[in-house]
């Protein structure tokens, strides 16, 4: 070959390294340099194919890149295969036309050596993405929080936090969506939601999936308003055509990132986002609670209860209190609701300072087997003892619906303290989804079947709808004190005549009704006005510990 064809082949090899290897590479300067070299030496295409694995390249699943096409390449001229250390195969070839001429030795070794460089540099370039997907990303395609820690050091040392909105969230009641439209649905759900996140944000900020339904990441404060209204609620598709949709909604915690912000560690921003993502998540769908310092002390009473609940549960420090139901005309104790106190350091703690934060996890379903069996093991020795017992109330939480094995946990507590299955009464709450109002049904109805009463409980607040007390079997409905009239009602008002007509299509309906937070004589008159016949409330008493209700049990009467 000639001295100009050398001069070039160096000049092409110079320039391949250089571009190749400069920071900020030029993908036009690049093309435009291989569709040079393939001209000068008469290649007609030239193809690179990456495979990350030996089994993708089996499958022919991997990417392939083609720089340079002339549309008349019909022969292959030379391909190379390396495998990295990393084993991703890496193969380029060159394709000439039909009737290329024989080339010398010389030139071939030019142009293998050529394209060794373009076939080295797809190979680093390619596993360098790779390495970022892997680092950065988890196995379903989200940025992992790895990405975010990144993100925070990268914007904290340039002082770029300062005034921005750090957020963290849970999707709420997202396995009732996986039920309701399948897992694989739900994943689309998942990563369209993630995506209207992400593309609201835009590169104002990121947002990082810890796993599962939990994501965290910083937004422009400039965008609260649009970020804000997708975290309380946003129809998101699941269909290609976006005619399938469903609504989700989040519990989040968000901390406003003050200015001047100095990031010391990423545990500046996660503990905060977390707690008060976690008081989100005891409000109501949709909620958005911004840290405030207080919450430091409020995270150390959550952590405190779940860890000494345990020991507490082993320790028999929880005791069950009865609040007495009464019949209204005869003034005669006709059964008990089981309510739940913690004795602690010989105090007794409110139940609204544990009880809420049991019901954050599974704490809650063990609490209410504890106090069934204790309750069981208080009728059973009343019996023993001769007394005349009464049906006991336990309340269930919601919590309970996702055990397929409920009923059978239920009964087995019952039957191991030998206890008449009529003087037993569970009490479960009303649903917010099909699939949840399916399992509520079938729970009841296998304890009907087993002599077990059942009560739908806080009847008339949250969203009861009829279909709740026509397509399930219960024999009680507990009327919420929310839904009693007030002493100063008029005889005519929405109020007296809404509560007439549930008492009256309870009765016809054959269902027992109880009252609870009866209070005063006009609200017991109410009762006796429109013949419902059980309170129960302060009127009559509030709940007593064990000793003081078995006095109740042993007079049964209360005075005028």
């Amino acid at each position: 070959m000639t001295d100009e064809n050398n001069e070039k082949y160096i000049y092409y090899i110079n320039r391949l390294i250089g571009i190749t290897e400069r920071e900020g590479f030029d993908r036009n300067e690049y093309c435009s340099l291989i569709s040079e070299i393939c001209e000068h030496y008469r290649l007609a295409k030239g193809v690179t194919e990456f495979y990350p694995t030996a089994m993708m390249e089996k499958m022919k699943n991997g990417e392939i890149f083609c720089d340079y096409d002339n549309g008349r390449g019909e022969k292959v001229l030379l391909s190379i295969r390396i495998i990295s250390k990393a084993r991703a195969r890496i193969i380029g070839t060159l394709y000439v036309e039909t009737d290329d001429p024989e080339r010398s030795a010389e030139e071939l070794e030019q142009i293998e050596t050529l394209l060794r460089i373009v076939v080295g540099f797809v190979a680093r370039m390619r596993l360098l993405r790779i390495m970022e997907e892997f680092g950065f990303h988890d196995m379903d395609g989200f940025q992992s929080f790895r990405a975010f820690i990144r993100y925070l050091e990268t914007e904290g040392a340039e002082n770029r936090l300062g005034g921005k909105i750090a957020f963290h969230f849970d999707i709420q009641n997202f396995t009732i969506v996986n039920q309701e439209i399948g897992r694989q649905n739900g994943d689309k759900v998942l990563k369209n939601y993630y995506n209207m996140i992400k593309d609201t944000i835009g590169e104002t900020g990121i947002i990082v999936r810890l796993g599962g339904d939990k994501f965290i990441g910083v937004f422009d404060r400039a965008l609260k308003r649009e970020v804000f209204e997708l975290f309380t609620g946003a129809m998101v598709p699941y269909d290609e055509k976006g005619e399938k949709r469903v609504k989700v909604a989040s519990a989040t915690g968000v901390f406003m990132l003050p200015d001047p912000f100095m990031l010391r560690s990423p545990g500046d921003i996660m503990d905060k986002i977390i707690m008060a993502g976690n008081k989100a998540k005891r409000q109501s769908d949709g909620s958005i609670i911004i840290y405030e310092d207080r919450m430091k002390a409020e995270n150390d009473h959550v952590k405190k209860v779940m860890t000494d609940f345990r020991k507490a549960l082993l320790d028999e420090e929880f005791l069950v209190y009865y609040q007495p139901k009464v019949d209204v005309f005869t003034r005669k104790l006709v059964g008990a609701e089981a309510l739940c106190r913690w004795q602690r350091n010989g105090s007794i703690v409110p139940p609204m300072e544990f009880i809420p934060i049991l019901e954050m996890n599974s704490d809650i379903c063990d609490l209410d087997f504890y106090m069934l069996d204790h309750v069981c093991k208080d009728i059973r020795r009343w019996l023993d003892e001769g007394r005349e017992a009464v049906r006991i109330s336990v309340n269930m939480s919601r919590k309970h619906l996702v055990d397929v094995d409920l009923l059978e946990h239920i009964m087995n507590i019952i039957d191991r303290n030998n206890v008449p299955h009529e003087y037993i009464e569970i009490e479960l709450t009303e649903t917010t989804t099909d699939v949840m109002f399916r399992d509520l049904k079938r729970v009841v109805s296998g304890l009907q079947d087993q002599g077990v009463w059942t009560a739908v409980d806080d009847f008339g607040i949250g969203y009861s709808s009829l279909n709740l007390i026509r397509d399930i079997p219960w024999n009680v409905l507990k009327v919420d004190k929310s839904f009693v009239p007030k002493d100063d009602e008029e005889e005519d008002s929405i109020a007296k005549l809404m509560f007439r007509h549930v008492i009256s299509l309870a009765r016809d309906i054959g269902l027992e009704c109880v009252v609870e937070g009866v209070e005063t004589i006009d609200q017991l008159d109410v009762l006796r006005e429109n013949n419902c016949s059980i309170a129960q409330g302060f009127f009559f008493d509030r709940p007593l510990p064990v000793r003081d209700f078995e006095f109740r049990l042993d007079h049964k009467v209360y005075p005028e």
